[in-house]
């Protein structure tokens, strides 16, 4: 059974499982080594399995228990972000957390310990876990909490899956007026005005912040600042927005994304966020999540796929950090599409490997050229690593086990936590 990253990288699975019944996740479980999997949305090789099975999650997409009181929600591994918001946001609570796609599993964002546009505000995913059941592959069924296994249930939020397979959560949401963010625009010509932007932003307590920046033109460094806070109107029953319905319906035979294009999107994409300054009321669809509106968008890279490039750097290192990796992007000509930068607050990780940490985060997408583009990371690699920083497992497909043991050096602490039977091709690559 083949499995393929939503970067395009993939592994020949022994089989692929996916129970209906949660009582019948132990006998999917097998005797053999296996990984728990859910959408796939993972960049690199952590949702991979080579050679062993592949357990899926997606049949277990029940929804338990919800207090309307509390906001308290209890429900099965493989709910969606998106049935959560579009359920709940109604009744006036929404997710405190949410990566950029809401096209993730409940499992998949405990695993991953995702973090959103609001790290300053509100955490990680996993900072809003009450409890979780997990089940090992002898068939041991744990109940986990900061009071009840809560060693193990450090080592599960953000644990890459490699725990147990995760049956249920229960999470807190955040109660809200509607369905709507008061967001801002606003242009910068420079990295510096970039992290000038940020100070402000949470100084003046903004719930959420991003910017996406050029990095190939001849004015790389200008970007578009974005932030926005929870908005005091209510749902009044109007329909969700139905986004931009498109689709990318066939991968290309070669790569769009060139220099060419690269500097057209760039120098255009500035430009309509610059005619689009200033405040107005979105849709969180809007806010959060632009690209689920582009179905199948990662098909532009072609059949090599491509490969996200995400660091983060302590705060002390950031600005001359960040200045260097995109000197070097623009001397390597390999410039990206969706250049997102943003800040991370000072908070205690939720878990053992959590990758979100006080600093700066910058996040590439990259066309997947072989070795030019292997010697591009390389390059960046030396910034991120002599800057104290360190690259997301769950957007990575290469980076070296020297970076990864050094980025999370509770690695041999989680060790004890790790189920003997569950394996996947990121952990064989740089933890095993």
């Amino acid at each position: 059974m083949k499995l393929i990253s939503f970067g395009g990288k993939t592994a020949e699975a022994a089989e692929l499982l996916q129970p209906h019944w949660l009582a019948d996740v132990s006998k999917s479980l097998g005797d053999g080594y296996f990984l728990p999997v859910g959408m796939g949305k993972s960049y690199g090789d952590v949702a991979l399995v080579s050679g062993a099975r592949a357990v899926s999650s997606l049949g277990l997409n029940r929804m338990i228990n919800w207090d309307a009181a509390t906001g308290i929600l209890e429900c099965e591994a493989g709910v969606l972000l998106s049935d959560i918001q579009s359920t709940f946001v109604k009744q006036g609570w929404m997710l405190p957390v949410t990566p950029g796609t809401s096209y993730v599993t409940v499992g998949g964002a405990v695993a991953n310990d995702v973090h959103g546009k609001d790290h300053h505000f509100a955490g990680t995913f996993g900072d809003h876990v009450l409890s979780l059941n997990l089940v090992r592959s002898d068939g041991e069924v744990l109940s986990c909490s900061p009071r009840k296994n809560s060693e193990m249930f450090r080592a599960t939020i953000g644990g890459l899956g490699l725990t147990g397979f995760i049956l249920t959560v229960r999470l807190q949401l955040r109660a809200v007026a509607g369905p709507y963010f008061d967001s801002e625009v606003i242009p910068y010509g420079n990295l510096s005005e970039f992290f000038a932007l940020s100070e402000e932003t949470e100084a003046q307590g903004w719930q959420a912040s991003v910017s996406w920046f050029d990095c190939s033109t001849g004015k790389a460094g200008r970007g578009s600042f974005t932030r926005g806070n929870a908005s005091l109107r209510k749902y009044d029953g109007e329909a969700e927005p139905k986004g931009l319905g498109l689709s990318v319906p066939i991968t290309p035979p070669f790569s769009l994304v060139n220099k060419l294009t690269l500097d057209v999107f760039n120098a255009a994409y500035y430009e309509l966020q610059r005619s689009g300054a200033g405040r107005r009321e979105v849709h969180y669809r809007e806010f959060y999540y632009p690209l689920d509106g582009v179905g199948n968008w990662n098909r532009i890279y072609g059949p090599q796929g491509f490969y996200q490039y995400q660091s983060v750097v302590p705060m002390a290192h950031a600005a001359e950090a960040t200045e260097e990796m995109l000197s070097v992007i623009k001397k390597s000509g390999q410039g990206s599409f969706l250049a997102v930068l943003k800040t991370f607050g000072d908070r205690k990780p939720a878990g053992l490997l959590s990758f979100a940490r006080a600093g700066v985060t910058l996040a590439l997408d990259f066309p997947n050229r072989g070795e030019k583009t292997e010697q591009l990371f390389k390059e960046l690699d030396k910034i991120v690593f002599e800057a104290g920083g360190t690259l997301n497992p769950s957007k990575d497909a290469r980076m070296s086990r020297e970076i990864f043991q050094a980025g999370f050096p509770r690695v041999e602490e989680f060790a004890k936590f790790r189920d003997p039977r569950i394996v996947s091709d990121f952990a064989r690559r740089v933890i095993d």
